[in-house]
């Protein structure tokens, strides 16, 4: 652990669940990939697409692309991974770069299983400057809330409301707000000691604890060895103008 004094709340993208995520359509399918170079979290995500295909990766993944921040576009890796032949395409581009994805495969005229990263989920962000008609189908997972008539939402309005009322009403919005009430939690659990080391050491004995904004069935749990917040994640597929959860929460258990 190369930073003792951090813990990230994003779901590993190693973890069953994000493997799930790849192989839970189409699991005989070749894939194609799109991650962001010379990121460590490019090779979490190949790390966890492997992992979820098993002894049949090499045979499955069709094509890898990379693309470097600093290139105006990912255009020439698109039309490269279309050559593929693959049906399924795994997105781990970031948000300017996921939308210019989504149009050019559209532009392109190919129509593969579109698995975006959760991380560029958004309608906002991504969906609506790739253009939503480009968007529909497309398939993501969660671990939070979208806009949603329940009192976890409507508190969360309000507090917008109040301090932040440009604020787009979606889901990362509310995975803030999530992550801030963790935090909070994690203090409370520090009582009067309020060293850095009652501070990590309460961060890793979360225990089954909720953020009102979590999904139903998801909660976070954390030990001095796993210091992965999120283990569980619900799939949702981009239908109109927002994302639609269905199926059941994927458990952490799911492909070990």
């Amino acid at each position: 652990m190369t930073r003792p004094s951090s813990q990230g709340r994003k779901p590993s993208v190693r973890t069953p669940p994000i493997r799930q995520l790849t192989v839970v359509w189409h699991p005989l399918s070749p894939i194609s990939v799109v991650t962001l170079r010379r990121v460590r979290r490019r090779k979490d995500y190949l790390k966890g697409l492997k992992d979820g295909l098993g002894a049949k990766a090499a045979s499955m993944i069709a094509a890898e692309e990379s693309y470097d921040i600093a290139e105006p576009t990912i255009d020439t890796h698109i039309v490269k991974l279309r050559l593929s032949g693959a049906d399924a395409f795994f997105d781990a581009a970031t948000a300017k770069f996921a939308a210019q994805a989504i149009r050019k495969v559209a532009e392109v005229g190919w129509k593969p299983l579109h698995l975006l990263a959760t991380g560029s989920a958004s309608p906002g962000t991504v969906m609506k400057p790739a253009g939503l008609e480009n968007s529909q189908g497309i398939i993501s997972a969660a671990s939070v809330k979208g806009p949603a008539d329940d009192q976890g939402m409507k508190n969360l309005f309000t507090f917008l409301n109040k301090y932040f009322p440009e604020a787009p009403r979606e889901g990362f919005v509310a995975f803030g707000y999530a992550i801030s009430q963790t935090m909070v939690q994690v203090l409370r659990q520090c009582g009067d000691d309020l060293t850095r080391q009652n501070v990590m050491k309460q961060a890793a004995s979360l225990k089954n604890f909720r953020s009102e904004l979590l999904l139903p069935g998801i909660t976070i749990n954390t030990s001095p060895t796993d210091f992965a917040p999120i283990s569980q994640l619900q799939l949702m597929r981009f239908e109109g103008d927002h994302f639609k959860r269905f199926g059941e929460v994927i458990d952490g258990d799911v492909g070990d």
